[in-house]
């Protein structure tokens, strides 16, 4: 019998999935990646200014890059100038003593396209959903308890009708960390470790609404509302409820970044 001819794509009909296969496996070069992430910790509030880096041999053996990445890095980190580097005795890479964060961000902010930052919302809600869906099942009860009374510190330390009376900076890692632990309770390792890192990306977009105290006052009545979702084990009302929050972000952020551009 004649050898059936091996099957072909059709032509002119590209498949979403062969193009994948074969579309770049890393869009950006790992200096950028590497930069990526010191510059949002910088943004963040997590290395602050005048704070010295370890040096180039251990950061590049913790983040798994090689020395020369990390200097390349560190090149790009210096021309934004998020960092300063000294030569000698006590010297090496310091965050820059006047980097200021909020001043970064929305330079971010008003350089990101309208379509980037509904792609970066629609990351945020894709991974975070996920997490909560899990948590609302696998969830202790004690646990979600611990985690409301973060929330409920913070807010025991703050008069509740001058929320913004600690800093941006003070209140985004809260509220930071909370989201992060509630995402936590779902028990995935895997979800949990990007849920952390699209957190750390759209943080530093969110501190700089943060400044307002009703903005301040939204953003906690929020949080709570998936921490009683995930507490009432409802992992459908928990999806709701970020679908809702993350639509009006975007839509704060949108008015944010056109007030930027106006100026």
């Amino acid at each position: 019998m004649p050898t059936p001819p091996k099957t072909e794509p059709s032509a002119g009909v590209p498949s979403r999935l062969r193009n994948a296969v074969f579309q770049s496996v890393a869009d950006e070069g790992k200096a950028a990646l590497v930069e990526r992430r010191l510059r949002v910790a910088i943004n963040r509030g997590v290395l602050q200014a005048g704070e010295r880096l370890p040096p180039e041999s251990e950061l590049a053996k913790s983040l798994g890059v090689s020395p020369v990445t990390v200097r390349e890095a560190l090149v790009l980190l210096r021309q934004r100038g998020l960092v300063t580097t000294k030569r000698g005795r006590g010297g090496g890479s310091f965050v820059t003593a006047g980097a200021d964060p909020a001043s970064h961000a929305a330079d971010e902010l008003a350089s990101i396209s309208r379509t980037a930052l509904r792609d970066l919302a629609a990351h945020y809600f894709a991974v975070t959903g996920g997490c909560l869906e899990l948590a609302a099942h696998r969830a202790a009860p004690s646990e979600v308890e611990a985690i409301r009374a973060r929330l409920t510190t913070f807010s025991d330390a703050v008069p509740s009708d001058r929320l913004v009376q600690s800093t941006p900076a003070q209140w985004r890692h809260v509220a930071d960390d909370v989201v992060v632990e509630l995402c936590a309770l779902g028990q995935s390792v895997r979800l949990t470790k990007e849920q952390m890192r699209v957190q750390s990306e759209l943080s530093p977009l969110l501190g700089l609404l943060a400044v307002d105290d009703a903005e301040r006052e939204s953003q906690r009545s929020e949080i709570l509302g998936l921490v009683d979702d995930v507490a009432r084990g409802d992992a459908a009302g928990a999806r709701e409820t970020l679908r809702a929050t993350v639509s009006d972000i975007v839509e704060r952020l949108e008015a944010k970044r056109r007030s930027l551009l106006e100026r």
